[in-house]
């Protein structure tokens, strides 16, 4: 599954005009939520993929969330993202970043508030058979209801939280500025269609999608990794942290399943070495097993038996 980004503003912030510009995708009724892919550019794919000898290749991926508007209902649609991108106007009379940005924050609690008392009338009820594990929740709810309606985000409640509420409010909030001091996503939706090379020649400075998948990576803290052979060339992302089983089983869960050992080089050592046998003459591939914490811009090749 690719990583997933729900976008939230104010009506009028360009929050569908930045889907558009990372997506490619033109905005659909007014309305109505908007769902698209955004590669990520990486420019280790191509010497990598020229190693490799490999017919084409395959960029990471970024799912992109647009909701229409920030009623609870809405933004409830985006408790399975990763991260939240908040975009803030900065252009027109009475533009205010700050203003927008609490504005939202205040709302994405409302939306929490609102998700825990659900989620509280639902135990209550099953916690009249007289479970005790159901009771427990149901008391440790009503403690995180009190919490959110005081008007405070769930990143700063002092206890474990339930895994199944989701919250909006522990999610990274990664903030793009929209007009002065920002970037100019009118600009950039436009640019959207073209090479990435005439799109640069357009713009002073790095593009939206650079902007926000740098700190959407610091955030949410990520890597890219990339496998190789003769058909393909792809990057895929990852959690920093996260092992050889699950590189393997973001590849294919019957890779995960069947993983026996991984053949590991790091690209920039592959591309100077100019083959995998002259890199592994060289001494610099190595077996791993399924520990093996994986590193930013490590090439894998997993050895498994279904």
């Amino acid at each position: 599954m690719p990583l997933e980004v729900g976008l939230v503003g104010l009506a009028g912030a360009g929050k569908t005009t930045l889907f558009t510009a990372l997506t490619g995708v033109p905005a659909g009724p007014y309305g109505k939520e908007h769902v698209g892919i955004a590669p990520i550019p990486d420019e280790r794919l191509e010497p990598i993929a020229a190693v490799e000898g490999s017919a084409e290749t395959t960029p990471a991926t970024v799912k992109v969330v647009d909701p229409p508007g920030l009623s609870p209902p809405v933004l409830g649609e985006l408790r399975r993202a990763d991260a939240l991108v908040a975009v803030l106007r900065a252009f027109g009379p009475e533009a205010d970043p700050d203003h927008d940005l609490e504005t939202i924050r205040l709302e994405l609690v409302v939306a929490d508030r609102d998700h825990v008392e659900k989620r509280l009338e639902r135990v209550r009820t099953q916690a009249k058979s007289g479970d005790p594990q159901v009771r427990a929740e149901a008391a440790g709810l009503e403690q995180v209801l009190a919490h959110v309606e005081g008007g405070q985000p769930l990143d700063s409640y002092p206890d474990p939280l339930p895994p199944e509420l989701e919250p909006l409010t522990t999610k990274p909030l990664i903030q793009v500025v929209n007009g002065d001091g920002g970037l100019d996503l009118k600009l950039e939706a436009e640019l959207a269609d073209l090479p990435t090379e005439d799109a640069a020649a357009f713009r002073e400075g790095p593009g939206s999608f650079e902007t926000v998948l740098s700190s959407l990576f610091e955030s949410v803290g990520l890597l890219t990794f990339f496998t190789g052979g003769d058909k393909e060339t792809r990057a895929w992302t990852l959690r920093q942290g996260e092992t050889a089983l699950d590189a393997a089983a973001t590849i294919h869960t019957d890779i995960a399943r069947g993983f026996i050992r991984c053949e590991v080089i790091q690209w920039r050592d592959l591309v100077e070495a100019g083959s995998r046998a002259e890199a592994a003459r060289r001494g610099l591939q190595r077996l791993e097993g399924k520990e093996y914490v994986v590193q930013e811009g490590d090439v894998l090749h997993v050895r498994f038996n279904v």
